[in-house]
């Protein structure tokens, strides 16, 4: 059964009571450094994920840049929760942080869940790389994946084609590759998101990803990955480069996707259904911002 998530823009900063409920999953989202307005995707966000009332998510927020001491210091606990979420592209983090993410991933310990921009960060961090599968990056940083029209993959060697980019913005068709897939299981073929940068051109190792949906986009002419995931080592990692600033994240489908992806990533399974105005093939589904 569908049903419709309870929402509130104006309450982003409003902390949710929980029960010690075993069922609850608790994310931490690292924020601090970005070239997007993390201040304001941050909070929507831990909504959007605690409106669920699966979730239960804590912030950690990197020191600013040009703070090499304090950045140093930076290491939040991640074995304390079942999920990262990294809304974080700036400075190299430490390497105790490093070693942290990489171990208690490739261990299965901990879920990781990477939203836009987070794929443009640590370019000369190999293990990151892995990990994302693909991201931001020049054409040099490992190979390209695209589907043709008639749903073929595509690899492009590295060197060779264009670096990353989103050479269209707008609103685009999402079309699932992958209905079987616990994330997407339910989702209509083809669902229109909001206005958001498309990104294009995705680029690395491409190990162990299992692609779940795709966007048209009319700037490459081609089939751009939109919802993938990657297994790294024993670990989960879901990827969505959707989600470009908040007005993007107003989509019920960002935010379906979002919640079951985090969802998937922290246990590998997925129980949270769509919400009953999830966009379709031919009308988006933006969710409002309250006023008073």
């Amino acid at each position: 059964m569908r049903f419709l998530w309870a929402f509130s823009i104006l309450s982003l900063v409003t902390l949710t009571s929980y029960s010690a409920d075993t069922n609850t999953i608790k994310v931490l989202i690292i924020d601090g450094q970005n070239n997007h307005k993390w201040q304001e995707t941050t909070p929507l966000m831990k909504k959007l994920l605690e409106d669920t009332h699966r979730f239960r998510v804590e912030v950690a927020t990197s020191p600013p840049k040009g703070k090499p001491e304090e950045m140093a210091k930076f290491r939040p606990p991640l074995a304390q929760y079942d999920v990262v979420l990294s809304n974080y592209n700036g400075e190299p983090w430490s390497p105790e942080l490093n070693n942290d993410l990489d171990s208690l991933l490739k261990d299965g310990k901990i879920g990781l869940v990477i939203v836009h921009a987070a794929n443009n960060a640590f370019s000369h961090w190999n293990e990151y790389n892995r990990m994302i599968g693909m991201g931001w990056r020049s054409n040099k940083g490992g190979e390209r994946l695209y589907l043709d029209d008639q749903g073929q993959p595509v690899k492009v060697a590295a060197g060779q084609g264009d670096g990353s980019g989103h050479r269209y913005v707008g609103p685009f068709t999402v079309t699932i590759r992958d209905p079987k897939h616990p994330i997407t299981q339910g989702m209509p073929k083809e669902w229109l998101h909001v206005r958001d940068e498309l990104y294009d051109n995705m680029r690395g190792p491409i190990e162990n990803v299992t692609l779940l949906a795709t966007a048209y986009s009319r700037g490459t002419k081609a089939h751009e990955p939109m919802i993938w995931t990657v297994r790294y080592g024993k670990g989960r990692v879901f990827h969505t480069p959707m989600g470009h600033d908040a007005n993007a994240m107003r989509c019920w489908g960002f935010a379906a996707t979002l919640a079951r992806g985090t969802e998937w990533a922290a246990t590998g399974t997925v129980t949270l259904p769509l919400p009953e105005n999830f966009p379709t093939a031919d009308k988006p589904s933006p969710i409002p911002v309250e006023t008073k």
